[in-house]
């Protein structure tokens, strides 16, 4: 059995835990963010789904920087490993 992608249920990331990414309420309908950017979180995951590189990603939505993407990735690594091992 494969665990779900973020916001299908499964697992539930504490993204309060990632400081590359931010929510605030009434700012993209409250929706997580890459901090400093109105970029929601679920771009990263939809474009990378559909194929697109890291590099891509960050050419592609101007104020996201790699490192931000790389840290969302590996804080969502932890977490599936920690549901895993439940």
């Amino acid at each position: 059995m494969r665990p779900k992608p973020p916001g299908e249920g499964g697992h539930a990331t504490d993204w309060n835990e990632c400081p590359a990414v931010e929510r605030t309420p009434g700012k993209v309908s409250g929706a997580w963010v890459f901090s400093g950017t109105r970029i929601p979180l679920y771009a990263l995951y939809e474009n990378l789904a559909a194929g697109a590189t890291v590099q891509e990603f960050v050419e592609w939505f101007p104020g996201v920087e790699e490192r931000q993407v790389i840290a969302v990735l590996e804080h969502e690594a932890r977490t599936l490993r920690t549901a895993l091992a439940r």
